[in-house]
């Protein structure tokens, strides 16, 4: 009996993960067949590399993707700048410096960070940072890629703590004992020792945030301006790729250029996400077989 019941949970569990791929296939098939349709119109490569995109509805439709994804890039690069340092210098406190009950305190409030809905983080976006980097800079407004580039390093901090964390506590302790035994002392070993030592789970942290960063929408529509032009610089107004889809998807006539075309951008968030998954994927791989040894 406990044999049949065995073999029923690791069918369960085989499924399950085969469902997961076939998913994961079905929707790259979906993506990849309505692009052919853009791509025909408008070109692969004029696609990939053009710099306007002016969608059905203008004098002269263009379909060019490079804005949008420089100011996808921008908001990305600009959060792990805010994020890394300080998603990292956390996990490292955590692991080796708080106390039991600064630990308590401090993962709970890290927990619920990542359970405060985007739109909530949107709207301080809005109502109060955007303001606070007009005043500072001098600028119009706040709602630029600096100010989505702050609030998303918000959102990817506690995946970044989290998994940088268990990285560094999954370091075998002989190494900080063999550390300090040598006359090191706590920081030294830390630096030196522990996060070279953890490095690959750090990077799948890092990994992770950008991934996380990547696929936002909703704080992106409302914090970065939306800006169809190329931007110059953190305090222009961009948009990204996820804010385009979900601006346009819902008001675009059904089997035109302009569908087809969101689908390739799709496409195209598609693939960096997950190179971005699976280059995660292999540095946590690295990190576990660092841990076995």
């Amino acid at each position: 009996m406990n044999k049949k019941r065995e073999t029923a949970i690791a069918w369960f569990f085989t499924l399950n993960g085969a469902l997961v791929i076939f998913i994961s296939i079905g929707v790259f098939c979906l993506l990849l067949s309505n692009s052919f349709f853009a791509w025909q119109d408008v070109g692969f490569f004029r696609f990939l590399i053009g710099i306007e995109w002016r969608p059905s509805g203008f004098s002269e439709s263009l379909y060019g993707i490079r804005t949008l994804i420089v100011g996808t890039l921008m908001v990305t690069v600009g959060a792990m700048v805010i994020a890394v340092p300080l998603g990292v210098g956390c996990a490292a406190y955590l692991a080796e410096v708080a106390s039991p009950v600064e630990r308590e305190i401090i993962k709970p409030v890290v927990e619920v960070l990542a359970a405060v809905p985007s739109v909530v983080l949107g709207f301080f976006g809005i109502v109060v940072l955007s303001p606070i980097l007009a005043r500072i800079f001098n600028l119009p407004n706040g709602l630029n890629a600096l100010n989505g580039s702050i609030l998303l390093a918000l959102m990817s901090l506690p995946t970044i703590i989290s998994i940088a964390e268990d990285a560094l506590t999954a370091v075998p302790r002989e190494f900080k004992e063999a550390s300090l035994a040598l006359g090191a002392n706590r920081y030294q070993t830390l630096r030196h020792v522990l996060l070279p030592a953890a490095g690959s789970g750090v990077t799948a942290a890092v990994m992770l945030g950008v991934g996380r960063a990547i696929g936002e929408t909703m704080t992106v529509i409302m914090a970065t301006g939306n800006a169809l032009k190329f931007p110059t610089g953190y305090f222009s107004s961009v948009r990204t790729m996820t804010a385009t889809i979900a601006i346009e998807l819902g008001e675009v006539p059904y089997n035109t250029t302009h569908y087809y075309a969101l689908f390739a951008i799709g496409l195209v968030l598609f693939v960096m996400t997950f190179a971005v998954s699976l280059l995660a994927d292999i540095f946590l791989h690295r990190a576990s077989e660092v841990k076995k040894r």
